[in-house]
């Protein structure tokens, strides 16, 4: 009886490190997947500006791109200024859902309020919806900077309240 104690411990022993060996190889198709965004890796610096109900309002803007989890992941870190004071503070994940054939956009601002948009890539641009009636979309211009726009749908016409262009950093 002992020894049949023993087999049973040692079998499940042996099914446990084997599933966690297998779980712990990464998936190629994510990596596939996640590759596409390799446009955004880096670490960026330039402007922007935003249109409110008060005007339009320029901000200086860093962007710190990396993948992480052998490729698996992207974060990305970003932060506006204006005036010396800081005014825009968010940490955001993109993955691939393998499940659901799309990119998941997790983003968290400095307040704390996490949020989850739906992404895709469409011709090399990033595109990201915070609703049905906003969207941004991140490329890389003609003269290899970081372009990005927001619009918002009005009456069926989409209306550009954000913009930025910033330039990769060199080492």
């Amino acid at each position: 009886m002992r020894l049949k104690k023993i087999f049973s411990l040692l079998l499940c022993l042996v099914l446990t490190v084997s599933i966690r060996a297998q779980n712990t190889e990464t998936d190629k198709g994510i990596q596939e997947k996640m590759k596409l965004l390799a446009f955004l890796e880096g670490n960026w610096k330039g402007k922007g500006s935003i249109t409110r109900a008060d005007g339009k309002h320029s901000f200086d803007q860093t962007e710190k791109v990396q993948f992480k989890l052998d490729q698996t992941l992207m974060l990305i870190e970003g932060n506006g200024t204006a005036e010396g004071r800081s005014i825009h503070n968010a940490l955001a994940i993109i993955s691939w859902n393998k499940e659901a054939s799309n990119y998941n956009f997790q983003s968290w601002l400095s307040t704390g309020q996490g949020s989850k948009f739906k992404a895709e890539i469409k011709d090399n641009k990033l595109y990201w919806y915070p609703n049905e009636n906003m969207q941004y979309v991140i490329w890389i211009n003609e003269k290899g900077q970081w372009a990005e726009i927001g619009e918002m749908k009005r009456n069926n016409e989409w209306f550009r309240f954000f913009e930025m262009t910033l330039d990769k950093e060199v080492k």
